[in-house]
């Protein structure tokens, strides 16, 4: 099972949840989703006015694979 990212929009909070959980309160408010990455940080970014936001690029590990194996 994978494991989504939220964000708090008032506070900044992370919470990283598995697929199909409730979305996670924070502030009296739902917590959002980390969007998806759509570009890779690079030095033109500051020409570009790229702000370089936190982004989920799907590269997490996933639980139970590694070299630790799962988790108890």
């Amino acid at each position: 099972m994978s494991s989504l990212v939220y964000a708090c929009a008032v506070c900044g909070h992370r919470v990283t949840v598995g697929k199909g959980e409730p979305i996670p309160l924070c502030c009296r408010k739902e917590m959002e989703p980390l969007p998806f990455c759509t570009t890779a940080p690079h030095p033109e970014m500051a020409r570009n006015a790229d702000e370089d936001e936190p982004c989920d690029n799907g590269t997490l590990a996933r639980p139970g694979t590694g070299p630790a194996g799962p988790k108890k």
